[in-house]
């Protein structure tokens, strides 16, 4: 089975980066690896742990760049340079442009923190949680042109309890995503030569 180059899209903490990177060194995502770490925040933590770990790191600010569109042509030079084949969105902010979606079509997946169709956007676990549902979760799909509604790869439920405040929810939440995010990785990478 030959190897399959991943490059993780991220703009925050870099959690989900870190556990990818953690499920690598002890051989969870094999045949994947991660070959790039593309952000549109150069100043964030998840562009420092990639540079202390030493993964290739593109970052840059869009509008240092000169707009999106190049920003993104930027960025597929980039993917195509790593000889990428996935492509994950993990903590990643922004919406992804026609160019990527074309050129990576059925080979870019998202991380959402809901049960998707349910709390699409942004501050999903907020949504969930003012809402007073039973449960949450957590899905992980292929990104489309359609705001986190793309074909679910899988999900995982997490209940909301009554004694939850908004942080120990987001807690569980990281716990789910750190769980799902390399298997389906690992499948994925098993099934793209």
């Amino acid at each position: 089975m030959s190897a399959v180059s991943i490059a993780v899209f991220a703009s925050g903490t870099g959690s989900n980066l870190r556990n990818l990177y953690a499920a690598q060194q002890a051989g969870e995502i094999a045949p994947g690896y991660l070959s790039l770490v593309i952000s549109d925040k150069p100043e964030s933590k998840a562009v420092a742990f990639a540079r202390e770990v030493g993964l290739p790191v593109f970052a840059i600010d869009h509008k240092d760049a000169g707009g999106r569109s190049v920003w993104e042509r930027m960025v597929i030079r980039e993917l195509h340079k790593h000889h990428v084949t996935l492509v994950v969105l993990a903590g990643y902010m922004r919406l992804v442009g026609l160019a990527l979606l074309e050129t990576y079509q059925g080979r870019i997946i998202n991380l959402h923190p809901s049960l998707l169709p349910a709390f699409k956007g942004l501050d999903a676990i907020g949504q969930a949680f003012e809402a007073k549902v039973a449960e949450t979760g957590v899905s992980v799909h292929y990104v489309t042109a359609d705001l986190d509604g793309g074909p679910l790869i899988a999900q995982k439920r997490v209940a909301i309890l009554s004694e939850d405040t908004i942080e120990t929810l987001t807690h569980r939440i990281h716990e789910a995503e750190h769980e799902i995010l390399p298997k389906v990785v690992r499948m994925l990478c098993q099934i793209h030569p």
